[in-house]
Order: C-alpha cells, then structure tokens, then sequence
C-alpha cells in the first residue's frame, strides 16, 4: 500500500493539484495515516510542504465539518429524534453548545471520540461558527504537530533503513495506532 502512494505522487508529478486532492481524499479515510504517509513523501521530495499541509489541513477540517452535517441531518429526521434520549428538551442542546470548544480539542487528541462527538454536537444544534473554529485550531494544533514528528521519524528511516524505509514508516504509523488505543483503553472505566 505504501509504495503505490508514492506511485500516485510520482505520476502526478509537478500537478500539485492533484496531489493535494490525493491528500485530502487521503484524510477521509484515516487521517493521522494521511499525515504520516505525506510527512514522508514531503520527506522524499515527492510533495512540496505547503501543499502537504494546506491539503491535510483542508481534507481534516473537511471531514471534521461532514460529520457535524451528519449530525445535522440526523436530527431533522423524526425517527432519530425519537432514539436519542436526553434530559428534558433541551438538555443537550445546551450543554454541547456551552461545551463546544471543550468536545472538540478533547476529541482531536482522543482516538475514536470524533465521530461520536463531532456528530453529537451537529445533531444537538451547536453553534456551526464555534464548531468550526474550534475544527481549525484543534486541526492546526494536532496535524501540524503530527506532521513534524513524522517529518523527523521520516528523516531517520530515510537516512538509515534506504529501501525499507516504508517498512518503518508503516511500524511508526502502526505505532501512532496503537498508542491511541492503549490511551482510550486506559481512560475508559473498567468492565
């Protein structure tokens, strides 16, 4: 999987066009992978840094902004309405419009709390402007963070492991995976 990234920014070339829509697209589907894998690329002289980042960040933010329009959309159906119980009829409304920027950084930093929360805080009707402005600061703070760390792991495996280099990236990502997993599992209660 590794290697054919790379061949999709080989064959776009000097079309940074089109290897920031790679990018983005990228970011739909996992994207502190996206981040890494275009870290490495950046890395590898493939991908210019600007484009690198300005697409990370337009492809996360992008995403994080669907899923409040899926949550947005959930609620104007009848049926959902009706499967969410909250306190009183405004409960929620409430509480996730005062809590906002707090759900969003938190969730950025907590692997698997962006669906659940970002949904949550469109279907309860919380403020889009605060939504979004909270998106881009958690999205600047984390993937540029990410996006240096991978910059400097990328670095070392191209200095020292050549061609398995995607070997090691692949174990560094790995990695970032699994540490956020082995964090979710600590901060929930025991069964």
């Amino acid at each position: 999987m590794f290697p054919s990234l790379s061949a999709l920014f080989a064959k776009a070339g000097a079309a940074p066009a089109v290897q920031a829509l790679v990018i983005i697209i990228g970011t739909f589907i996992l994207e502190d992978a996206a981040t890494i894998l275009t870290a490495m690329e950046v890395q590898t002289g493939q991908v210019a840094l600007p484009v690198a980042l300005l697409a990370l960040y337009v492809g996360i933010v992008a995403g994080d902004l669907g899923l409040y329009g899926l949550g947005r959309l959930a609620a104007l159906w009848p049926a959902a309405r009706r499967w969410v119980k909250v306190p009183g009829d405004e409960g929620g409304e409430n509480w996730f419009g005062r809590n906002v920027f707090r759900i969003v950084f938190i969730s950025r930093f907590i692997p698997g709390a962006r669906l659940p929360l970002y949904t949550a805080c469109g279907f309860f009707g919380a403020s889009l402007r605060r939504f979004a402005l909270a998106a881009v600061l958690a999205t600047l703070i984390w993937t540029t963070l990410l996006f240096a760390l991978s910059l400097q792991v990328g670095h070392f495996l191209i200095t020292h492991l050549g061609a398995w280099k995607w070997a090691g990236m692949g174990g560094f990502a790995l990695t970032i995976l699994l540490v956020g997993r082995i964090v979710a599992n600590v901060r929930s209660p025991s069964r």
